[in-house]
């Protein structure tokens, strides 16, 4: 007698998820697509907005590119390295002038980023404390980090006035600690000013981070400190400073661009024409740019100063993330 395999079980012993083969699931080449494409539009207007300008001034950079080629830059005369040649000849006025500018920003930045990390790590540790008012004055000191550039510093530009500012009713007036009203925004004091507007204005985004990153650290580890006797700076340098070294290496490279890339606090304070003493590598390049009308000669000033802050932010990360390893092994 014959016996008749019905359909049915022939299908389901060659159906996929049998042990015959694996069954593919439905639809995992679509899921394993989707975050691509979310990502597909942040990473075309990266191209638009970074990218693509990026690579057209390092073009114009090689190019002898001048007002009489502004209405069609793509018809100026190729130059070769000669623009990079002349930013870098530190005997020749132009590289002298760009050598001073450079060396100006570095000491600039230097000195602003150290202060405002000092001045928000400060705040930061001492608003971990519960008291009246607290919160008012939390709210404070993040109003400079809050206004718009332009109205903080223009406040600022007339607190500097010689004849009416503030700063010289405060120092000369009240005090009595200069002996004539200074001129802050010109000459040797124009770096303290400039110095000063960035530390005021920079300082609340360093105590904002550092006041987040102080959320993270355990209480007891503080009441066990206090408990074997240890003293306030004790406990500082050996429990909140190693917590907060994640937090400072991002912080403090986040300062060093920003600070060292400042356009808008020169230029608002001073005008096109930034004094000697001051004379950021932003303004100076804007100068070169849009003031002498030599745009190649402002481009190639502009890839070497991207060249540098690559070579200094690699530097920075290779160097953080071995000490972490140290520190972690």
């Amino acid at each position: 007698m014959t016996t008749t395999v019905p359909p049915e079980a022939t299908v389901r012993k060659t159906s996929p998820g049998t042990a015959s083969g694996p069954r593919r699931r439905p639809g995992r080449i679509r899921r394993i697509g989707l975050p691509y494409l979310l990502l597909l539009p942040a990473l075309l207007l990266e191209l638009l907005v970074h990218l693509v300008p990026m690579v057209i001034g390092i073009v114009m950079s090689f190019k002898e590119l001048t007002q009489f080629y502004i209405r069609d830059w793509t018809t100026a005369p190729w130059n070769g390295i000669d623009n990079y040649r002349m930013s870098v000849d530190f005997n020749a006025p132009v590289g002298e002038a760009l050598l001073h500018s450079f060396l100006v920003t570095v000491a600039f930045t230097l000195l602003s980023v150290g202060l405002c990390w000092l001045i928000g790590t400060a705040a930061a540790i001492y608003m971990q404390d519960t008291f009246r008012g607290r919160g008012l004055l939390r709210a404070l000191f993040l109003v400079p980090y809050a206004l718009p550039v332009y109205t903080a510093v223009i406040t600022w530009v007339f607190m500097f006035q010689h004849d009416n500012g503030l700063v010289n009713h405060v120092l000369h007036d009240q005090l009595g600690l200069t002996d004539k009203p200074s001129f802050w925004l010109i000459g040797d004091n124009s770096f303290i000013a400039l110095l000063t507007v960035s530390v005021w204005k920079g300082w609340p985004f360093a105590f904002l981070i550092v006041m987040a990153g102080l959320q993270n650290i355990p209480k007891e580890l503080y009441e066990a400190a206090a408990l074997d006797g240890a003293g306030m700076w004790q406990q500082i340098r050996r429990i909140t400073l190693p917590s907060l070294r994640p937090v400072n290496q991002v912080l403090v490279l986040v300062l060093f661009l920003w600070t060292f890339n400042d356009f808008n606090t020169p230029y608002v304070l001073f005008g096109k024409t930034a004094p000697e003493a001051a004379d950021l590598i932003s303004v100076h390049i804007y100068q070169a740019s849009f003031v002498t009308w030599n745009f190649g000669s402002g481009s190639a000033m502009s890839v070497l100063l991207l060249l540098f802050l690559l070579v200094v932010t690699g530097l920075y990360l290779w160097l953080t993330s071995r000490g972490r390893r140290t520190a972690d092994a």
